[in-house]
């Protein structure tokens, strides 16, 4: 069960799950390097540019610079400092991290079915929701940001900034189905000279201005605000550009482990962004012309074209871990019957969370490549990164505080005011990012709700479908000793019927019988769920009932971290005192339902028609359950809801 109190460690909680121990610990902290920090590691190429962009009307003089470092230093202490790297990591479900592993965890805090478990359900939907506007914007800003240090090595190259970014995006997309796990190996030790780079690029710059060490008091960062009025509000838009991705150390926290992860924040990441962020601001203090791209502007003339290469290949790596983030919470929204099953692929024969969504990929390849094409520079795009990440974030808070105050007794009376400041500091970047709502800000938000839509369209239409079923199924516990009054002949073998409905006839037994007139002399009703745990416990996988006359009710269950098999469930089923199952003489029914949307039922009729369009080309239960396809007989039904 959940380990969430604050003096767990969430590595030691996952590691029945993960082979974290046999690594060790400095290759996991490289491995978290590698995957975990890309996103906001790649920040310090758009974060002190767009400060200084013209739509906010900031002059770079000293007081101005100084305040603007002190707004990222003390962002990224209170925001991934504190509240996700020493307090948000100890809310771990079974070791797992992430917005809908909080979700979950959040609502076995509450009532089941109650309303306040509604409202969070909801919370926790629409910020993984966001995750995926959050998922399409980076790839495009990380990648543009990156290539555009040409206009700075050769100007007369600008006319193929878009072209190269476009080229770039379709190889990493292209390069999905061949899994990362060869490729991943570089990662960490790319991940970590991109770091390094950083660092030495920040001193190099910093000794000819160290005034901007001064930006560590946070005087400077109040009065930056007492400056600046009203409109100060407005420049966290920029500011939260240098911790996005800080909720990635959260999400990818089942990979690595929390231990890892902190200490490649303080011992690394954290120094290295500083002096880099510190470095730009230094020379904007010696030549304020270098605003219009003070990362690149800071690079020797002789190091421009290698750290050109050297950020590509940092951003196309955060590019690809949040790209396989995005697998990762695709397949958990499946697992939890928020989106319809697609097609899963395994890239690798060892690591279990490797996976290719070929669905996913595709859709968000089609969506980067066309908001590069719409927005064509980091500028413009930074105008519409942020408002999903912020979003996110203050869920996470909201949910954070919920947790803290059902499972953490010693630990509330520390992190309940905690998330008192952690709730402004959010609400004040969701209002800064709002506030460039007509400049770009929109996109993201567009996306996270049609995809929200989606989620909470499937989730409806499924529980519709399943009560339709139910009003119209006959009951198995009448049903049988009536069948068995006058039984049709009994065949060789084991028939498998899926049903959702554990008290309810399936509809495939009843289309067997009405067609064939057979019965098979062993008969299994399969039920499979999905438990809100990462990973189902050895004593909860399998429930094995003999209901008589060679009848049997099987319940399996996996965690929403898993990839369902039934076959092998099955196979186990004689351990808990059930029959063997014979693969080559099982046969497997199911039944495949078409959704006829009706204005009368249960939602407006053009969400019953979107959910019968995603109902029709989801992919079917059997092959999502690995069933062999040689071993399966669908039969049809039609259901009005």
């Amino acid at each position: 069960m959940s380990t969430a109190h604050p003096t767990s460690s969430a590595a030691d909680s996952a590691a029945s799950h993960h082979d974290h121990g046999n690594q060790g610990l400095p290759g996991l902290i490289l491995g978290a390097v590698g995957v975990v920090f890309g996103d906001i590691g790649t920040s310090p190429l758009y974060t002190l540019k767009e400060a200084f962009s013209p739509h906010f009307g900031l002059v770079g003089n000293h007081d101005t610079i100084l305040g603007i470092l002190s707004l990222v230093f003390w962002a990224l202490v209170i925001v991934v400092t504190v509240k996700y790297v020493t307090i948000i990591m100890r809310a771990d479900n079974d070791g797992e991290g992430g917005i809908m592993a909080l979700m979950t965890l959040a609502q076995r805090t509450l009532p089941q079915g109650s309303r306040s478990a509604y409202v969070v359900g909801i919370l926790g939907i629409f910020g993984a929701s966001l995750f995926f506007g959050d998922g399409v914007i980076t790839p495009a800003i990380s990648v543009l940001s990156a290539v555009e240090g040409l206009e700075v090595a050769a100007p007369g190259l600008e006319r193929w900034i878009v072209p190269i970014t476009v080229t770039i995006l379709i190889m990493v997309f292209v390069a999905q189905r061949f899994g990362t796990q060869k490729v991943g190996k570089v990662f960490g030790p790319v991940t970590a000279l991109w770091f390094l780079a950083l660092a030495v690029l920040g001193v190099w710059n910093i000794i000819d201005a160290p005034e901007v060490l001064k930006a560590f008091n946070p005087m400077w960062a109040i009065d930056f605000f007492i400056a600046h009025g009203w409109h100060s509000v407005l420049i966290l838009g920029a500011v939260v550009l240098a911790v996005t991705g800080g909720e990635a150390l959260y999400a990818d926290m089942g990979h690595f482990g929390a231990r890892p992860i902190r200490y490649a924040w303080y011992l690394m990441v954290l120094p290295c962004l500083m002096l880099n962020y510190l470095g730009q601001g230094a020379l904007v203090l010696q030549d304020p012309a270098a605003v219009s791209n003070p990362f690149y502007e800071g690079v020797p003339e002789w190091g421009l074209y290698p750290m050109i290469v050297l950020a590509t290949m940092a951003t196309i790596i955060a590019s690809q871990a949040v790209i396989t983030g995005a697998f990762s919470v695709a397949r958990q929204a499946m697992q939890l019957g928020y989106i319809p099953r697609m097609q899963v692929k395994h890239t690798s024969h060892d690591t279990i969370g490797q996976i290719y969504v070929p669905g996913v990929n595709w859709m968000m390849m089609i969506t980067v490549l066309a908001v590069v094409l719409a927005f064509g520079s980091s500028t413009a795009l930074a105008s519409a990164y942020g408002i999903s990440v912020s979003a996110t974030m203050l869920i996470d808070t909201l949910l954070l505080a919920l947790v803290a105050r059902a499972l953490w007794p010693q630990g509330r009376k520390w992190v309940l005011p905690l998330c008192v400041l952690f709730f402004i500091v959010d609400v004040g970047f969701v209002i800064a990012n709002g506030a460039k709502f007509f400049d770009g800000a929109w996109f993201p938000l567009a996306l996270g709700l049609i995809v929200f839509t989606l989620l909470r369209t499937w989730r409806r239409g499924r529980e519709l479908l399943a009560a339709e079923i139910r009003k119209d199924g006959i009951g198995l516990d009448s049903f049988l000793p009536g069948l068995m009054l006058a039984p049709p002949v009994r065949v060789p073998g084991t028939a498998v019927f899926l049903t959702a409905q554990t008290g309810v006839v399936p509809h495939a037994l009843l289309h067997n019988l009405k067609h064939n007139k057979v019965l098979h002399e062993r008969n299994v009703f399969l039920t499979v769920h999905t438990l809100p745990l990462p990973y189902a416990p050895a004593d909860r996988r399998l429930k094995v009932e003999s209901i008589g006359d060679e009848f049997y009710r099987v319940v399996v269950r996996f965690g929403f971290m898993e990839t369902p098999d039934v076959p092998l469930a099955l196979m186990r089923s004689c351990d808990q005192g059930g029959p063997y199952f014979d693969p080559m003489d099982t046969t497997f029914f199911a039944s495949r339902e078409t959704i006829v949307a009706s204005a009368r039922r249960g939602m407006p009729i053009w969400r019953d028609k979107l959910f019968a369009a995603m109902h029709r080309n989801a992919a079917p239960a059997t092959g999502f359950f690995r069933i062999p396809g040689n071993r399966l007989v669908e039969l049809g039904s039609q259901v009005e809801i």
